[in-house]
């Protein structure tokens, strides 16, 4: 009998010496009441009777919900505002030996530090400085909660309420907001309407008046070339006559010189000629340099015969 109890005593005592601990968890283990070591995850052996497990502490992180607080601003607005913490164990020993419940350590470093920092500002810097008061806020529980083994991973504002009275006059300040931006736009959408009216009638007009400028253009070039081709036709027709008379004369003088009339009336008959031809008011005359050459000399030559016979005649009598 005392030989069953006794195996009985070694089997209990057996099972009590392992110990084994899950993945994300750590134990800390007292011996005779001390602080003895850290037990990482896995199996381990230990003295039954003598060495006691003094908590069971998880390394994962974990996330913790401050419930809502009240806070006055800086302009005495009484505002309520909750976060939310993520936190990791970084040491199990100083979470266990160094603080009495590290869980309520960084609840209430952050309820304390949030009024701290929400009191030195207005209610619109809180609620336009979220990241900041997140900032602040994280940098300061962590420094604290280092004495005690715990990392703050961060902290994140979930809500900021603001009094009802307060809301109704945001709400009522948002709503002009929203009108007076409404009316801008409004005005804004006008005004580039009628600039682009504006523009576009000017651009018409200036495409107008380059039509017409081009069109006058156009036509001034037009009656230019006429009055070129009227006056070219016309000299044509001058310079054609006078070709056909001066090839006249020239038959006629031909003719003369070939039926051997004295040269004296050759030249006196031309120059007869010539004369009523000039005297006509429909005639206009236009004679070759050559001929003016042909008549200069026989005009030289008729004046030296003529005088010639008046000094004969002269003589004789």
């Amino acid at each position: 009998m005392i030989l069953y109890i006794l195996l009985a005593i070694i089997l209990i005592s057996v099972l009590l010496s392992i110990k084994v601990v899950n993945t994300g968890y750590v134990f800390v283990v007292e011996r005779f009441g001390q602080f003895y070591k850290v037990l990482e995850p896995g199996w381990h052996m230990v003295l039954p009777y003598v060495d006691f497990v003094r908590a069971r502490i998880s390394t994962k992180q974990q996330i913790l919900d401050i419930e809502p607080q009240s806070v006055i601003t800086k302009d005495n607005v009484k505002i309520s505002i909750d976060n939310v913490i993520f936190y990791k164990v970084m040491n199990a020993r100083d979470a266990v030996y160094n603080i009495e419940s590290y869980r309520s350590g960084i609840i209430y470093s952050a309820i304390t530090n949030v009024r701290n920092i929400v009191g030195s500002m207005t209610l619109d810097e809180v609620l336009s400085g979220r990241d900041q008061i997140n900032r602040e806020l994280l940098t300061i529980v962590d420094n604290i909660t280092d004495s005690y083994g715990i990392k703050i991973m961060s902290i994140e504002i979930k809500n900021i309420v603001p009094p009802a009275e307060i809301q109704q006059a945001m709400e009522k300040q948002m709503k002009a907001e929203r009108d007076k931006r409404a009316a801008i736009l409004q005005a804004e959408g006008q005004k580039q309407s009628a600039i682009a009216m504006a523009e576009g009638k000017k651009e018409a007009e200036i495409l107008s008046a380059e039509a017409e400028k081009e069109a006058n253009i156009r036509r001034a070039e037009g009656a230019r070339e006429a009055q070129l081709l009227e006056a070219q036709g016309k000299a044509d027709a001058i310079r054609a006559i006078a070709d056909a008379e001066a090839q006249a004369i020239s038959r006629v003088n031909k003719s003369i010189i070939e039926s051997g009339t004295n040269e004296v009336v050759i030249a006196l008959k031309q120059v007869d000629a010539l004369s009523k031809m000039a005297d006509s008011p429909s005639s206009k005359l236009i004679i070759p340099n050559e001929t003016l050459t042909s008549l200069g000399s026989l005009a030289a030559i008729a004046e030296t015969l003529k005088l010639n016979k008046e000094s004969t005649e002269k003589g004789e009598k």
